[in-house]
């Protein structure tokens, strides 16, 4: 809790630095990065050029202080949970926070100058550390757990065994652990992060990319969308990286797996609703479900551009062999005459996902993945037909972390 001066100070102060968050967060990355350049590579490079980074900080920042004044519209800790998470995926160590902090007080003393009396100053230092400390030693926790005794040791090198082309823009890459190791055990709908060194003097960059195949069966999977630039969001630099330099018998850089949303959570039937490559987790769920409880009642509802651009969709004839009630719903924005996975009975709509039209039993645990938008639609549909909210499980990556605890 913040001391009582504090919580003062903060309420009053709150609303300034709400209204120059951006500015404090943008100037926080400029100063840290020239002073830590090396930093750069912890970073994703196009969140930093279109700005998402930088407002994605000062959210959290504003949102963890409302939390601890008590003001908090929606609640903190899945949130903190996710960060802590995602930090454990990259390696964060104890000391960096201690550069985070020293930037980015400056930062506000440097956008609201001599407004930030030595009060203030204190203040929101006791806000920051208080959040550091929490995610220091939930992160602690979460390495131990993982069996990392150095947040370096998260690190490992993975090979890669098999390459498959899902779609034009969508890659699987199937790995195991260069030393002969076992492939630890890893949950449905949990992510790894991948390091990739670019090379041409464009140093390292690490993205985060969800376990799409069947979790204990001695491999792991990722699957790969290629980020084409658009507007102001450059190419993707790691996709493109993977899709035309990784090859079979390649190593990549891959950390433990990550994320505390379990995409078969429970026991009774099961929801999952995908969009794009946000299907993802829910293919490695019904592949974990094939195996462990293949008479589970199981709808999957996936939406896309087109049959052609439906990734690993070639699984499903299979997946509904094996499993005893499957019943899947596609909804394709463009509706070729050969719509129909060959071999399985699928409905195909026509247009964007109705979520009225999804096939609910009232007992259903959900997950959605997808874009923020999609999520928070399909989400409000489920609540209004009495699913209740603490049944319904997402994951977003990147910048959308806060937005996405609004949906």
């Amino acid at each position: 809790m913040l001391s009582t001066s504090s919580a003062q100070v903060v309420k009053a102060t709150l609303p300034v630095v709400r209204a120059h968050g951006e500015a404090i967060t943008g100037t926080f990355y400029q100063r840290m990065l020239e002073a830590r350049p090396e930093l750069l590579n912890l970073f994703n490079r196009a969140n930093q050029a279109t700005g998402e980074q930088r407002q994605a900080l000062a959210a959290a920042v504003v949102a963890y202080a409302e939390h601890l004044l008590g003001d908090s519209p929606v609640p903190f800790a899945p949130v903190f949970e996710r960060i802590a998470q995602k930090h454990v995926s990259l390696g964060i160590t104890p000391a960096d926070y201690t550069i985070v902090g020293k930037h980015l007080l400056a930062a506000v003393g440097e956008v609201l100058g001599d407004a930030v009396t030595p009060e203030i100053a204190a203040a929101w230092d006791e806000t920051y550390w208080l959040l550091a400390c929490e995610l220091i030693a939930r992160e602690a926790r979460l390495y131990h757990t993982a069996g990392a005794a150095e947040p370096a040791d998260v690190w490992q090198h993975w090979r890669v065994v098999d390459r498959t082309a899902e779609t034009d823009d969508v890659v699987s890459f199937t790995l195991v652990p260069a030393d002969g190791a076992a492939a630890p055990r890893h949950i449905p709908g949990q992510y790894v992060s991948v390091a990739v060194e670019l090379g041409e003097g464009r140093g390292r960059q690490i993205r985060q990319y969800s376990l799409s195949g069947p979790p204990g069966a001695g491999y792991w999977q990722i699957t790969v969308k290629r980020v084409r630039a658009t507007g102001a969001a450059p190419q993707g630099m790691v996709s493109t990286f993977l899709h035309d330099d990784v090859h079979i018998g390649d190593l990549l850089r891959l950390s433990v797996a990550a994320g505390d949303v379990d995409a078969a959570a429970g026991d009774g039937p099961l929801l999952l609703v995908s969009a794009g490559i946000g299907l993802t987790p829910a293919m490695s769920a019904l592949e974990h479900v094939a195996v462990t409880s293949p008479r589970r009642p199981v709808v999957l509802v996936h939406a896309d551009r087109s049959r052609r651009s439906h990734a690993m969709r070639h699984r499903l004839p299979r997946l509904h062999t094996q499993l005893d009630d499957l019943t899947v719903r596609l909804w394709y924005e463009e509706h070729p005459a050969d719509t129909d996975p060959a071999g399985l009975p699928a409905q195909v709509a026509t247009g964007r996902v109705d979520p009225d039209q999804i096939p609910l039993h009232p007992d259903a645990h959900v997950h959605l993945c997808g874009p923020v938008p999609f999520m928070s639609h399909v989400r409000q549909s489920l609540l209004r037909r009495g699913v209740p909210a603490e049944r319904i499980a997402y994951e977003v990556f990147g910048p959308d972390m806060l937005r996405a605890a609004q949906v």
